[in-house]
């Protein structure tokens, strides 16, 4: 479906002065270049001794002695205002390196030392379209995002849950599972994707959050990859269910959901969606008219894109436009237009 690393796209004046408007501007430590200067790497296990596509590297002590200061701080601006007298308590116990992304990222773990608690937090590489992939899930979800840009630096709070492979691998067999309530949330994460263009939503893209409820477990998925917001040109990578490593999920779902069930649940995210346009229609209408004037994807996607989604409609409307924003934004607006102005 991808077939090659995505182009990075630059953050413009609009959309920075977008993020300034909503917070989201900081003037934080810029990091990220020194952190590329480690001096070795090896690969990161899980805590089952798996290995993974991380890489835990280490810094020359010096250089260390630097990055710690300047990370804990990071990580007190993102959590708690950028108050570092209530970080003094604060220490970086490793940093890991994912060469394997789009926007290399790095994940910091951050320790208490009163009791040894343990939280994560990324460094990246700024991108446009990214950033708008992280906003448009902050407005259109049920969950919030929280983020940092500074320069061309993108500073992401961790997102937890466990991740799609490995709960489609370790859980879904399992005697306990609540394979309706999975099966549901799954089809409403598929919606959510499909209707604000967010692509490659392979199985290591998004995590599975399970929480005990008083009778039932409750299950959500959430996306922690934001690099393909409408970026592709082919429909079918904005459709979850079509990727092979999510085969078992759709086959889930097939089993325990009837099509008028299905319907149903794809029509509550689009209501539920249409819901939190209402609520945020001017930072909505403000975010897709920045994007209107950013450049988050190759003309040749744009108009590929605009044809497949046509085919989709059954309309001769898309074609005519130029732009990424344009196409999602029609695209909302025939899926769910009548439930905004409802």
């Amino acid at each position: 479906m991808i077939s090659r690393r995505k182009e990075q796209y630059p953050i413009g004046p609009s959309l920075r002065q977008y993020l300034q408007h909503f917070g989201r501007m900081a003037e934080m430590p810029a990091v990220y270049d020194d952190l590329l200067r480690f001096t070795a790497a090896m690969p990161y296990e899980n805590p089952s001794g798996r290995e993974t596509l991380w890489l835990t590297v280490a810094y020359a002590p010096e250089a260390m002695a630097e990055l710690q200061p300047r990370l804990t701080r990071l990580y007190a601006m993102l959590k708690i205002g950028g108050d570092l007298s209530h970080a003094e308590h604060l220490a970086v116990e490793r940093v890991d390196f994912g060469d394997f992304g789009n926007s290399r990222p790095f994940r910091i773990r951050i320790i208490n030392l009163f009791n040894g608690n343990a939280d994560h937090y990324y460094v990246k590489q700024g991108d446009a379209s990214r950033i708008y992939g992280l906003e448009l899930e902050h407005l259109l979800s049920p969950f919030r995002i929280n983020y940092l840009v500074h320069g061309n630096t993108l500073v992401e709070e961790h997102i937890a849950g466990i991740p799609g492979d490995m709960f489609i691998r370790d859980q879904l067999a399992r005697e306990d599972l609540n394979r309706v309530r999975v099966a549901k949330e799954f089809v409403k994460f598929a919606e959510r994707c499909y209707l604000r263009l967010l692509g490659d939503m392979r199985a290591v893209n998004y995590v599975v959050d399970i929480t005990p409820d008083f009778e039932e477990v409750q299950y959500r998925v959430r996306p922690v990859d934001f690099d393909q917001q409408c970026y592709e040109g082919r429909l079918e990578v904005y459709r979850p269910h079509l990727f092979p490593d999510n085969k078992p999920v759709e086959e889930l779902v097939r089993t325990h959901l009837n099509v008028p069930t299905i319907v149903q649940y794809r029509q509550e995210e689009r209501s539920q969606t249409a819901r939190r346009i209402r609520a945020e229609s001017r930072r909505f209408h403000g975010l897709m008219g920045t994007m209107e004037k950013s450049d988050v994807a190759p003309p040749e996607h744009v108009a590929l894109l605009a044809r497949e989604l046509d085919e989709y409609h059954g309309v001769a409307e898309f074609g005519s436009m130029r732009t990424m924003a344009a196409l999602v934004m029609h695209h909302l607006q025939r899926l769910i237009s009548d439930r905004i102005h409802s």
